[in-house]
């Protein structure tokens, strides 16, 4: 196996189906944990983290001179 593995999977028919590709070898035993999603949750989720990501690339970050020493980020006295 590669390591652990998150999949989301439908339950039909007394069988879970991944959604994915599993990088898995053909009869091998995994332990499967399993945790229902919500899926209106899981809308709301998606759109939040593209609105961040769309923020995130709209940010201008720009660093004019050399960074600050430890010295100068802490106050010593």
């Amino acid at each position: 196996m590669k390591g652990t593995q998150v999949s989301e999977a439908i339950y039909t028919g007394g069988v879970l189906r991944p959604v994915g590709r599993l990088e898995l070898d053909e009869a091998q035993r995994v332990r499967v944990i399993v945790e229902p999603l919500d899926e209106t949750q899981s809308g709301d989720r998606d759109a939040a983290f593209g609105r961040l990501l769309a923020g995130i690339e709209g940010m201008n970050f720009v660093s004019r001179g050399p960074l600050p020493q430890r010295d100068e980020l802490h106050d010593r006295s």
